[in-house]
């Protein structure tokens, strides 16, 4: 079931850490790079980050979650401090949580508009 983030207090803008920020910067590069549905970034334990867009071929769908969290632990990751998000949709994809889930029970998940404004964050 697609998660829905919790959205910024009325009124309020919402602020992201530097790290984070960063994130979701790298997530809307990936994105526009290949004029992807999604783009997505996450940051290993290491401070280490990892950029994905959204695969969509008739073998192989991926959400860009999933496959920057697969870039993590293809290069070692064993733990994730953060994620972000960047697209259209307004609730984040059951199998992007799942996949950040399998290696972190509580790191941030920020989804952000494609302009880069923050929807909201999940933390469950």
């Amino acid at each position: 079931m697609p998660e829905s983030p919790v959205p910024a207090a009325a009124g309020a803008v919402p602020e992201l850490v530097a790290e984070d920020s960063k994130l979701v910067i790298l997530a809307r590069g990936a994105r526009a790079r290949v004029a992807a549905v999604e783009g997505a970034a996450v940051r290993d334990q290491d401070g280490r980050t990892y950029a994905a867009a959204s695969v969509a071929l008739p073998s192989l769908t991926l959400t860009a979650l999933q496959l920057a969290v697969a870039s993590a632990v293809a290069a070692g990751a064993v733990r994730l401090e953060a994620a972000a998000v960047v697209s259209e949709a307004s609730t984040l994809d059951a199998a992007g949580h799942a996949a950040v889930r399998d290696l972190a029970a509580e790191a941030p998940i920020h989804l952000a508009a494609p302009d880069g404004t923050l929807l909201g964050t999940v933390v469950e």
